[in-house]
């Protein structure tokens, strides 16, 4: 028994591209082609084998892949049995990847920058039912992040394309489907769902991964997921042993460990490996909102970020519990340099500074103004399933109060403000967190990127609006194509050191992380830490 904060948009893999709890919905019910061990930082094999193969002399490589031969898609109680093949990833990597109509993460990964400043595409190819190769017309840096991908089966996904294009893929597998028409190739059948109250999934029996012994994946036979959007219920109904997990909150864990007698155990990790981030909206479809002419100046931004109480953020919001991000990369990223590090902390003088360099100063009533006269104040939007964005927002908007700077809190459903993101662009300041944490520094092409469709601040943009994000754009791709560590430590430090200057995003902190898993398992194997999160995938019962 677990539970989740929302109702899933869909349950559809390419809608979970953008919403998060679609995502969790139906991760479990696809396979990757591959997988990254993030303790011995090394692919290894999933749904496919993988070979590299390099061609220096014509400065270019194949990532050539063989599908599992006991990979299938399957239905909940049905003994109808479909293989996955080449054709199936080929389709996915053509028409849904590959189509900018389906608005894809994925299609930003097929093409790379030549040295002449063309584009060029990698193109797939089909070699049999099991094989299939991956042409990369450059050789790259890390080949298998950008050829990994999981799919759902073309045979659903082509004859909705065929009928109503990218609009009807969208639309195929939403929530008013019979889950159990939704085939599965990993360990879970989706069997029901009740909207706002709880999904229930079924172990799969067909599901191809096995442990040491040989016994089958996962060993739990049934996953009830209740839907609770409120944190202090969440905890509640943990208490009262109706769920079995609990991702505690900081300001649960006096209650929680100072429990006499508890019916669980509670895990903690370092902190995590990304934070969420406040940045501002520079999209010039904005341009008629006085906040535009500041939030595009860069020492506005890095006046805010002198503004950011972080210290205030980790002792009230975490009860200590957190450290600051400064860095831009994580320290699993292989070019993460603890010397580079953000230059604007917390300097309320400095902020006043950077803002006077730019025409705002305090007036006799201790309002900030800019050169115009005009009052600063602009709106900060939170999502409205977090009590630390809360909580957090009220500290900012206090500091900034402090220097005679209006803030108003919004508070949003988590779709809405995706769709302020990637739609209608109207927001002006926000928090929010990205999954994944840049493990690899190329990671994140659709966010960090100009022409990226979640490039935060001002996406999709034809050519670089400024001449910082063309540079930052420029490295991206120097940094993609180089594999000599040393020349490539050179970009990445440079590309680092802008985006840290530049301040489009500022971090706010890296939480620690906190589980509390019930005594009715068995916890000999559990496993918790900072980098792979909660794994009870081999965890039985208690006797």
């Amino acid at each position: 028994h677990g539970v989740m904060h929302q109702d899933p948009k869909s349950f559809n893999l390419l809608v979970a591209e953008q919403d998060a709890t679609t995502s969790g919905v139906v991760s479990g019910m696809v396979t990757a082609l591959f997988d990254y061990d993030q303790v011995s930082r090394a692919w290894v094999p999933h749904g496919a084998s993988f070979e590299i193969r390099v061609f220096e002399e014509e400065n270019r490589l194949d990532v050539l892949c063989t599908l599992r031969d006991d990979l299938y898609w399957t239905w909940y109680d049905q003994d109808r049995r479909v293989k996955v093949t080449s054709d199936d990833i080929i389709f996915w990597y053509n028409e849904i990847h590959g189509d900018p109509a389906c608005e894809s993460s994925g299609y930003y990964q097929q093409f790379v920058t030549m040295e002449d400043g063309t584009e060029a595409h990698v193109d797939i190819e089909k070699i049999d039912d099991r094989r299939f190769v991956l042409h990369y017309p450059r050789i790259v840096a890390e080949p298998l992040l950008a050829s990994n991908m999981s799919i759902m089966p073309k045979m659903d996904y082509e004859e909705a394309k065929r009928q109503g294009g990218a609009e009807a893929v969208r639309g195929i597998f939403g929530v008013n489907t019979d889950p159990r028409r939704i085939p599965s190739t990993g360990e879970w059948y989706l069997v029901a769902y009740d909207a706002s109250h709880r999904l229930v999934y079924r172990r799969n029996p067909h599901y191809w991964e096995k442990d040491s012994a040989g016994v089958s994946l996962p060993y739990v036979e049934e996953k009830i997921i209740r839907i609770v959007a409120d944190e202090t219920t969440q905890f509640f109904m943990f208490k009262q042993n109706e769920t079995d997990a609990y991702a505690a909150r900081p300001e649960d864990l006096d209650e929680l460990v100072n429990r006499r007698n508890p019916h669980y155990t509670v895990y903690n990790a370092e902190g995590s490996q990304s934070a969420p981030f406040w940045t501002f909206n520079q999209n010039p479809v904005n341009r008629d909102r006085m906040q535009y002419a500041w939030f595009i100046q860069k020492e506005f931004r890095q006046a805010m970020s002198c503004l950011l109480n972080r210290e205030r953020i980790i002792m009230q919001v975490y009860r200590g519990l957190a450290e600051p991000k400064l860095s831009f990369f994580p320290e699993t990223n292989p070019y993460y340099d603890s010397a580079i590090s953000l230059e604007y902390t917390y300097h309320p003088e400095r902020a006043a500074e950077l803002l006077s360099s730019i025409g705002m100063r305090r007036g006799g009533d201790g309002v900030m103004r800019d050169s115009r006269g005009r009052a600063v104040e602009f709106n900060l939007t939170i999502t409205s399933d977090s009590t630390i964005f809360g909580d957090i927002a009220s500290i900012i908007a206090d500091e900034l109060g402090k220097a005679g700077i209006t803030v108003h809190v919004r508070v949003l459903e988590f779709q809405k403000m995706v769709e302020q993101l990637t739609e209608t662009f109207d927001w002006e300041s926000l928090l929010i967190g990205l999954s994944g944490s840049n493990t690899f520094p190329s990671q994140g092409s659709n966010v960090w990127v100009s022409k990226g469709n979640l490039h935060m601040w001002h996406p999709n943009q034809a050519a670089p609006a400024t001449g910082w994000e063309a540079r930052v754009d420029w490295l991206y791709n120097e940094g993609a194509y180089t594999v000599d560590p040393v020349p490539a430590k050179i970009i990445w430090d440079e590309y680092q050191r802008i985006l840290l200057e530049q301040c489009p995003v500022i971090y706010l902190v890296r939480a620690r992380s906190f589980a509390a898993v019930s005594h009715r398992w068995d916890h000999a194997n559990v496993y918790y830490d900072n980098r792979n999160g909660l794994d009870v995938s081999r965890v039985f019962l208690a006797p």
